[in-house]
């Protein structure tokens, strides 16, 4: 009986022994991979400015109570405390050109919304670049602030440039 008990206990002793160690690698591995996580400034640019998808466009707006699409662009670059110009105009010349097929997260795209112009007026942020495919967010005096895609029509013929800032 004596053996039994003292098999018995050490088996619990040792299970508890290796169920805690496991619980303890798994942590330390949770941390390393947290670590190890690069983190970009585009990402965190991108991710603040999702915060916002679903708020009304409002002319001159930077907050959740309304957005333009320069007031969306200026806010979450300041996010990461870059300093980027308030209007779209400024926001079209700054920054380095780069072609349609070299554009990554955080890019900007300027777009002419006016009718019978090529003059930008519109701009948003690249938040995913495929061969083929370019997602961007952005307000819109119709929708507030979305995502679209630059393939879709009315984006694809109103594309202007696009521009890197980071």
């Amino acid at each position: 009986m004596k053996k039994l008990f003292f098999i018995l206990l050490l088996a619990i002793c040792f299970y508890s022994c290796k169920s805690s160690k496991t619980v303890k690698k798994q942590k330390n591995e949770v941390v390393k991979k947290e670590r190890t996580k690069p983190l970009y400034k585009s990402d965190n640019i991108i991710d603040y400015a999702k915060k916002f998808e679903g708020v009304r466009y409002k002319y001159g707006g930077t907050t959740k109570k309304g957005m333009d699409c320069s007031g969306l662009i200026y806010t979450a670059y300041k996010s990461e405390a870059i300093s980027l110009p308030r209007t779209t105009k400024d926001l079209a010349i700054t920054g380095n050109w780069i072609d349609l097929k070299d554009v990554k997260k955080g890019d900007l795209l300027f777009f002419a919304t006016k009718k019978d112009s090529r003059k930008a007026n519109h701009v948003g942020i690249v938040t995913s670049s495929q061969v083929g495919r370019v997602e961007f967010i952005h307000a819109t005096t119709s929708n507030g602030v979305i995502t679209s895609e630059l393939s879709e029509r009315y984006w694809y013929f109103a594309f202007v440039q696009a521009r890197r800032v980071l």
